[in-house]
């Protein structure tokens, strides 16, 4: 098949046949990047297909699926990352080739190889039409907040800085304790790269926020506020989860109350972030405390949508609703289309890279839970789903941590810390 060659790293193309992959080897390719969504056209070979066959080849694969309007960062960053993996030449392409050379050129914009200015250019010089990036950068440069995205492997988990350009102040949203519970060891080097991040970038850290107690992981919160002295804040209704979760645990002395945090917001209520307005929409259904920020043009939404391609968040915790989340998506879908929409998990569904932003337009076209739905329709799928889900495996070591803000449990007179784990309670 042809290929474009850009550079001695990378060549673009169409869409191959898997029949080609043995030649690109013998062509000197060291790994494929694939940049197109399965089920595009009828007689696409997939995801599946292309890796196996890159295997029997001997060269690297990347799956990077793509839609041209909705390219976000941690796409070109995962581009970027599996030119890197194949540690020689890679083909990469799409149905044409162009969305491939999109990531690749937004990638040099971004680290400041190539000027903004002369994408389009380049892309004509390749034969490909590049006025997609040109919208990218462009749109790019007037969102704010600026928000920087730290994937947490081990939990699937997002957590966020956020912060205003213009002051340089910033807040965490959602940060990771980290936490092996077979070893029951605990550790901070998910809080200290953020820390690091800050540190880096010459940031003032105003707030600590959590979007909800956690089920699936620690909250590094505590932690953070004694590294920062930064006040930590959550959803006012937390005491409702923290009344509930006090009855499983069989824990009259904790204080659920709230007290364990800064500040509790109420529907409605609105901070700042440097010279940023900051609003809470109060977003139940996942949780009985959940909550959405909502910074400039983005929306920190956590377990209520996810990406278009993972559909929403479940809703059979205790306190859980599916009427109640629909009714909070709702809400989050009446903002202005082109929102950012940050979730707090990425599950990498079909094995793609982690993605975690969207927008109002995006979910409201692509999301299955949501696109030709109403109330109903989507309680019934929601309940069907969540009947076939296992709980988190952390739930019940976390949720003793979260509803105290993150703070792990004092130590006896051994020195030592013990979770207490309900049996039969769920």
């Amino acid at each position: 098949m042809t290929s474009v060659r850009v550079n001695e790293l990378i060549s673009v193309a169409g869409q191959p046949e898997v029949a080609d992959f043995a030649d690109f080897a013998a062509r000197g390719f060291a790994g494929i990047i694939n940049a197109r969504p399965d089920g595009e056209e009828p007689g696409q070979p997939g995801n599946a297909a292309e890796k196996a066959a890159a295997a029997a080849a001997g060269l690297a694969y990347g799956f990077v699926p793509v839609k041209g309007a909705e390219i976000t960062e941690a796409d070109i960053r995962a581009f970027q990352g599996a030119m890197a993996a194949a540690k020689g030449p890679v083909l990469a392409h799409c149905k044409s080739g162009t969305r491939a050379l999109t990531l690749y050129a937004l990638g040099e914009a971004l680290d400041g190889r190539m000027d903004a200015g002369d994408i389009e250019a380049f892309g004509k010089s390749q034969g490909f039409d590049l006025a997609g990036a040109r919208r990218f950068l462009e749109r790019r440069a007037g969102q704010v907040p600026d928000v920087k995205a730290f994937f947490h492997p081990a939990t699937s988990s997002v957590q966020y800085v956020v912060t205003d350009p213009a002051t340089k102040r910033c807040a965490i949203i959602d940060p990771v304790l980290d936490f092996d519970e077979c070893s029951g060891a605990t550790g901070t080097a998910s809080a200290d790269a953020i820390l690091a991040y800050i540190a880096a970038e010459r940031l003032t850290l105003e707030w600590i926020l959590d979007t909800h107690p956690h089920a699936d992981h620690f909250s590094a919160a505590h932690y953070l506020k004694g590294r920062t002295d930064a006040p930590t804040a959550i959803g006012a209704h937390v005491t409702e989860v923290q009344k509930l979760w006090k009855e499983i645990y069989n824990w009259p002395a904790l204080a659920a109350d709230g007290s364990q945090w800064d500040r509790l917001f109420a529907d409605g209520e609105t901070f700042k972030i440097g010279a940023l307005d900051a609003r809470v929409m109060f977003s139940p259904g996942h949780t009985l405390a959940s909550v959405t920020y909502l910074i400039g043009d983005a929306a920190f939404v956590h377990d209520t949508v996810f990406t278009p391609d993972s559909g929403t968040a479940r809703t059979d915790f205790p306190g859980g609703s599916a009427s109640a989340l629909w009714h909070s998506i709702q809400a989050i879908l009446s903002l202005p289309e082109e929102t950012r929409l940050f979730s707090g998990h990425d599950y990498q569904p079909g094995g793609r890279h982690p993605r975690w932003e969207s927008t109002v337009a995006a979910q409201k076209r692509d999301n299955p839970h949501i696109a030709g739905k109403d109330e109903a329709a989507y309680v019934a799928l929601r309940q069907a789903r969540d009947r076939t889900l296992a709980k988190p495996k952390l739930m019940l070591h976390a949720l003793q941590v979260n509803i105290r803000g993150g703070r792990l449990p004092e130590p006896e007179e051994n020195g030592r810390r013990y979770l207490k784990i309900p049996l039969d309670a769920l």
